[in-house]
């Protein structure tokens, strides 16, 4: 199918065929034309699958084909798209520029981290379309720099990284302050039940979109698993970026702290590397992210909550450095790579203390990662995952009774140290 086979309208269409796109994906071939008819949406798709383009692109012909003939003066805030970070925000607010450049559209983005004089300097005559993180919209709602009262079109993008995060009291409150009459567009990435039951407090009779199971990994990601003690992980990095054919590689760590420490070692083996997590400051992750886009870095060390949302184009590989407690953020994780239909690679650091979120993982996505011998193995671990589950089990040897001291005489006992049963 063809973008012009789903009802688009000159501009938007002018607009995607300079960004180069000639077919949709699945997400957008089933999404556009039920947004397109003002229906409430309930999207779920993996990272990677175009899920932006399939309410941006929809959501700019609306309001296109809806906005009011007089130009200029004060715009009401007709669409708004909430999402959980920085850099998603960011991302979106391309997305609606690409998309929007012919329609006239204004569209303007806020989150939190930066001063906000710009970002109310820009909302000062309002704007058709606000792309916003909870705590910032919030803030500036609270000042009274954002009314929602025309609000016509609602999007809440990443839901489960939402609640992950925290942002279920903000999203409330956000919610309270929007009209009843409004379409509502939900996208979340899986599905668990507390998802499930958020989307049903805010949908109206939702069309439902559901492009991959909740628990599949991307079908093109080669995945394998290296168990490694946990002080040899450095080593073991060290090892696989001896590979050249690894130009550019995502390495996920649980920690802030982790991530420096790791883009550290790494830059002291001359591997170009550099962190990228919450405590930075926002110019610094724009530029950190920027000299990764352009090749400039060749290993992005980073925590989940700052690399959500992040687009790299050709990138092969993702590393694992330490396995996620939350078996759904391995998904998340192994979704930046495999994209547009490449072939992509996620290899996995597991150690005895985090054999257990492997099993989860294996659990939710139905498989079991393959293991791959290196120098640094842990070999009680993989003789483990080697293990046939359905063997039977060995009877443990009993000890034997030992009565004899180290001399081979025979131990006297304390009357006094036995038990008399009356």
């Amino acid at each position: 199918m063809l973008f012009e086979q789903l009802g688009l309208i000159e501009p938007i269409l002018k607009a995607i065929k300079k960004e180069g796109y000639t077919q949709p994906t699945p997400i957008q071939v089933q999404s556009i034309p039920i947004v397109l008819t003002g229906k409430d949406l309930l999207g779920c798709a993996q990272t990677g699958t175009g899920k932006t383009a399939a309410f941006a692109i929809p959501i700019l012909q609306q309001l296109y084909n809806t906005r009011s003939g007089v130009q200029g003066g004060y715009k009401h805030i007709r669409a708004l798209v909430l999402t959980p970070t920085r850099e998603l925000a960011t991302q979106i607010d391309e997305s609606f520029e690409a998309y929007g450049r012919f329609t006239g559209l204004k569209h303007d983005v806020i989150f939190g981290g930066v001063p906000q004089h710009r970002q109310t300097i820009a909302l000062r005559n309002g704007t058709d379309v606000l792309i916003a993180t909870p705590g910032r919209l919030l803030d500036l709602m609270n000042q009274g720099y954002i009314y929602l009262d025309h609000l016509e079109i609602f999007v809440l993008d990443e839901a489960d990284r939402m609640l992950d995060m925290g942002f279920i009291n903000d999203i409330k409150k956000v919610v309270r302050e929007l009209p009843q009459q409004r379409q509502t567009l939900f996208f979340s990435a899986t599905m668990p039940p507390n998802i499930a039951k958020l989307a049903n407090s805010l949908l109206y009779k939702p069309e439902k979109v559901e492009i991959t199971p909740v628990s599949t990994t991307a079908e093109r990601v080669e995945q394998c698993v290296f168990f490694v003690k946990k002080k040899d992980k450095q080593q073991l990095l060290d090892h696989i970026l001896q590979d050249k054919s690894i130009k550019r590689t995502i390495v996920f760590t649980q920690t802030k702290h982790g991530a420096d420490r790791i883009a550290k070692n790494l830059r002291k083996r001359n591997i170009n590397a550099d962190a990228l997590h919450g405590d930075k400051s926002q110019a610094s992750r724009q530029n950190t992210l920027a000299n990764f886009k352009n090749g400039r870095l060749r290993v992005l060390v980073a925590t989940d909550i700052a690399a959500r949302g992040i687009d790299v184009e050709a990138l092969e590989h993702v590393i694992n450095y330490d396995l996620p407690n939350v078996s759904e953020t391995y998904v998340h994780r192994i979704g930046r790579t495999g994209r547009a239909g490449a072939t992509g690679y996620a290899l996995s650091f597991c150690a005895t203390e985090e054999r257990p979120f492997l099993n989860s993982i294996n659990k939710l996505t139905k498989q079991k990662i393959p293991s791959v011998r290196h120098p640094f193995e842990e070999s009680a671990l993989i003789e483990a995952n080697n293990a046939d589950p359905d063997a039977p089990k060995a009877e443990p040897r009993r000890p034997k009774p030992r009565n004899r001291n180290r001399y081979g005489r025979k131990d006297r006992v304390d009357k006094r140290d036995q038990k008399i049963d009356f």
